[in-house]
C-alpha cells in the first residue's frame, strides 16, 4: 500500500506509507527510554518500606530519598535539548543508557542513605534526558499522518515499564518470603528489586545503535545525503526527498540555535507558547498520578492492606495505566489531543473526589469495606483516565506545540517544570498524608477540575499539522 503525500508531509490516511514496519520499530527502540523512564521512576515503590527501616527514618527524610531523582530529571531535562542539538539524539540516548546503568548498579548496593540518594540523582538525570530526547525524536522521523500514534509509543513504552517494574517486584517479593528487606541472591529484596534495571538499560543501548539519526540533526550538521536517505526509510516513495530535504532546510534557516533567552516574552517572562507547555506540564503532575507509583504499596497499607496484597494492588493498577494508553494511542490521530485532555480531567476529578471521600473514613489503619472497595475502584478508574489523556497527549503536545526555532529548549523548559512539579508532588505526600490523607486528595481534585478551563481556554489543538506549521 502506498500513501499519497506530498512534499510537507500531508497524507492520506486510508494508506500506509511503505515502511510503517521500519518507522514503528525506529519509534519503539526510542521509545526503550521511556521504558527505562517508567520502570525507574515506579520501581523504588517496593522498596519504600525497607528503605525506611533499615535506615529508621521518618516520613520527611524519606520523602527526600524517594524525590531527590526527580531533582537529576530536572537538570536532564534541561540540558538534554542543547546537549542533543550539539552531539545528536542518538549518542544522547547512548549516555542515557550508561547513566541508567551506572545508577542501577549503585541503588542496589548503596553505603549509605546519602549515597543511596546519589545514585537515585544520577539515574533521574538519565530520566530526564529521556523524557525530552525520546518525544523529540520521535516527532522528527514520523510522518505527519501517524506522528501522534508514534509519538504516544514514549508513553506506551512508560506505563509498560511501570508495570514490568511492579511484576518485576512482586515476583522478588514472593521469592523473599513477602518481606521487603528477605534474602534474594544474597542481596535484600529490596536491593535487588532497584538492581534488576540493568538489564533494560543495557537494551536500550544496544538498540540505538540499530536507529537512523534524526533528519533534522543530520541537515544541520552538513550531511544531506545522509538525511535523504533516512527520509527515504520512513517517508513514503512517493515523496519528493529533495523537495522535502529543501522545505525542512528552509524552515531551518529561518531560525537559530534555540537558546534560553528566545523562550522570553515582553511582558510574561516567557512567551504564551512556553507558558502553556509549562501548564500541561505541570497539571499532569499536579493531579497526584505519581503518587500512585512511588507510593500506592505504602498507601495501601497504610489503610490496613497486607504488603503482599499492597504490591499486588500495585501492579494491577500498571495494567490499567497500559490499557488506557493503549486506548490513547488509538484515539489520539483520530479525536484529537484537546479532546481526550478534557474527557480525562473530568474523569480524574470525579475519581479522585471519590477517593477523597473514601479515605475521609479512615479509622486508625484500615477503612471501613465500603470506603476501601470504593477507594481501590477509584483509584484504578483514576489511574484509567488519566492513562487515556493527560498521561499521552501531554507528551504528544510538547513533541509538537512549539516553533522549530525553539522547540529543543521549550521542550527542556516544560519538561523540567513537570520534574519540578513531580518533586513538589513526590516530596509532599508523606507528610501531607499523615496530616490528612482525605485532604491531600482533595488537593489533587481540584487540580484536576482546574485543568479543565485550562485546556479549553489555552490549548491550541495540533492533530494533522506538520512541524513547520507550528507557531
Amino acid at each position: 500500500m502506498t500513501s499519497t503525500t506530498s512534499a510537507s508531509g500531508t497524507a492520506d490516511h486510508s494508506t500506509l506509507p511503505e515502511h510503517l514496519g521500519h518507522i514503528i520499530f525506529i519509534a519503539a527502540a526510542a521509545a526503550m527510554g521511556g521504558f527505562l523512564f517508567g520502570y525507574d521512576s515506579s520501581v523504588i515503590n517496593g522498596a519504600v518500606e525497607a528503605i525506611r527501616d533499615k535506615y529508621d527514618i521518618g516520613s520527611g527524610t524519606l520523602a527526600q530519598v524517594i524525590a531527590i531523582a526527580l531533582i537529576g530529571c530536572a537538570i536532564g531535562a534541561a540540558t538534554a535539548g542543547r546537549i542533543a542539538d550539539r552531539i545528536g539524539r542518538i549518542l544522547c540516548m547512548r549516555i542515557a543508557s550508561v547513566l541508567f546503568t551506572i545508577s542501577a548498579v549503585g541503588s542496589a548496593l548503596p553505603f549509605a542513605l546519602w549515597d543511596l540518594a546519589f545514585w537515585r540523582i544520577i539515574g533521574g538525570f538519565a530520566i530526564g534526558m529521556a523524557s525530552v530526547i525520546g518525544p523529540a525524536y520521535i516527532a522528527e522521523v514520523s510522518p505527519p499522518a501517524y506522528r501522534g500514534r508514534l509519538a504516544s509509543f514514549q508513553q506506551a513504552a512508560i506505563v509498560l515499564g511501570i508495570a514490568v517494574s511492579q511484576l518485576v517486584n512482586y515476583a522478588i517479593l514472593q521469592a523473599a518470603d513477602g518481606k521487603q528487606r528477605g534474602h534474594v541472591m544474597g542481596l535484600e529484596a529490596w536491593q535487588v528489586m532497584l538492581g534488576v534495571m540493568v538489564i533494560p538499560a543495557v537494551i536500550y543501548g544496544l538498540l540505538s545503535f540499530a536507529i537512523p539519526e534524526s533528519p533534522r540533526f543530520l541537515l544541520e550538521v552538513g550531511r544531506r545525503e545522509d538525511a535523504k536517505r533516512v527520509l527515504a526509510d520512513v517517508e513514503s516513495h512517493d515523496v519528493d526527498l529533495d523537495a522535502r530535504v529543501t522545505e525542512i532546510e528552509t524552515a531551518m534557516k529561518r531560525e537559530h540555535k534555540s537558546v534560553f533567552s528566545d523562550l522570553l516574552g515582553s511582558r510574561f517572562g516567557f512567551l504564551p507558547i512556553v507558558w502553556i507547555g509549562i501548564g500541561l506540564s505541570v497539571f499532569q503532575q499536579l493531579v497526584g498520578i505519581n503518587v500512585a507509583f512511588y507510593y500506592s504499596s505504602t498507601l495501601w497499607q497504610s489503610v490496613g492492606i497486607d504488603p503482599t496484597s499492597s504490591f499486588f494492588y500495585s501492579f494491577t493498577t500498571s495494567i490499567v495505566n497500559i490499557i488506557g494508553t493503549v486506548i490513547a494511542m488509538i484515539f489520539v490521530d483520530r479525536i484529537g489531543r484537546r479532546p481526550l485532555a478534557l474527557i480525562g480531567s473530568t474523569g480524574m476529578a470525579i475519581s479522585l473526589a471519590l477517593e477523597a471521600w473514601a479515605f475521609s473514613s479512615k479509622s486508625g489503619a484500615t477503612l471501613p469495606n465500603t470506603q476501601g472497595t470504593v477507594a481501590l475502584v477509584a483509584a484504578h478508574v483514576f489511574v484509567l483516565f488519566f492513562a487515556l489523556s493527560w498521561g499521552v497527549v501531554v507528551w504528544v503536545f510538547l513533541g509538537e506545540m512549539f516553533p522549530n526555532k525553539i522547540r529543543a529548549a521549550a521542550l527542556g523548559v516544560a519538561a523540567s517544570a513537570q520534574w519540578i512539579a513531580n518533586w513538589a508532588i513526590t516530596a509532599s505526600f508523606p507528610t501531607l498524608s499523615d496530616w490528612s490523607l482525605s485532604g491531600t486528595y482533595i488537593i489533587y481534585t481540584c487540580f484536576a477540575v482546574l485543568s479543565i478551563p485550562f485546556v479549553v481556554f489555552f490549548v491550541k489543538e495540533t492533530k494533522g499539522k506538520a512541524l513547520e506549521e507550528m507557531g
